[in-house]
Order: structure tokens, then sequence, then C-alpha cells
């Protein structure tokens, strides 16, 4: 079995979250998806557990952030060119999400941010790896 990954955020809206992410073109994995929470399936490997509060409080005896107003993660997603993180990060814009810091562009590497619904940080990144320095 390849390794995986699952990113448990707290949501403050179930629905909301996940018709965001589904805007950005991901699925919802039923078979792990309920009223508290939903599985979003980014890659074969990749997941992020959208957990409703409720939820969340049952894995940790830490209180929730409130990524409105602090930064608990920063989540990097790699694409596979510079037109798709624009084309996400447009997506996000256009579907609930805001905005987070400049778009980062050098020779090898190009970036943008954006806040989900709940404020949750997501890096979209291309990296070219020819032009990586050595």
């Amino acid at each position: 079995m390849k390794q995986q990954i699952f990113i448990n955020l707290p949501v403050r809206d179930l629905d909301k979250s996940k018709a965001f992410y589904v805007s950005l073109g991901f699925t919802i994995n039923q078979q792990f998806s309920d009223e508290t929470g939903a599985c979003v399936v980014i890659s074969d490997t990749i997941f992020v557990m959208l957990l409703t509060h409720d939820k969340f409080k049952q894995f940790t005896p830490k209180e929730i952030a409130d990524a409105h107003k602090t930064t608990e993660v920063l989540n990097a997603l790699s694409v596979a060119s510079k037109e798709r993180v624009d084309e996400l990060m447009e997506l996000a814009l256009n579907n609930g999400g805001t905005p987070n810091g400049q778009t980062q562009e050098y020779d090898f590497m190009y970036g943008r941010d954006f806040n989900d619904p709940d404020g949750h940080i997501w890096e979209l990144f291309y990296m070219d790896m020819e032009k990586l320095p050595k």
C-alpha cells in the first residue's frame, strides 16, 4: 500500500466546505463521510478530512484555532503547471476563498496562496525541477 496523508481540518459549515473543495475539482469519498465529516479526495494518496468542530474535538484536548485569526498550519500542494496554479487559485477565489499573500515567482518555482472559507491556508505551487538551482 502506498503511504497516504490525511489532513484533518475543523470546519464551521460542513456543507459549505464540501461545496468549496468540490468546486476546485476534488471529490468526496462517501465511504468515509457522514454528517460530522467528509473525506475530500485530492489524489490517490492525499485526502482532506473536513470535520465539524464537535467531531474535531474528539481527536484533541487542545482548543481549536480560529484560522481567520492565527495560522495553525500551511498546507502546500504541488500541481503540474504554472497554469494549474492560476486555475485552482481562480476557482478558489470564485467559490468563497480569499487571497493570502502575494504571488511567489522564482526561476524554478511559481506559487499562489489562498484561505479556504474557514481560513485554512493552502499554498499552490509548481516547481520546474530542471530549473532548480544546483
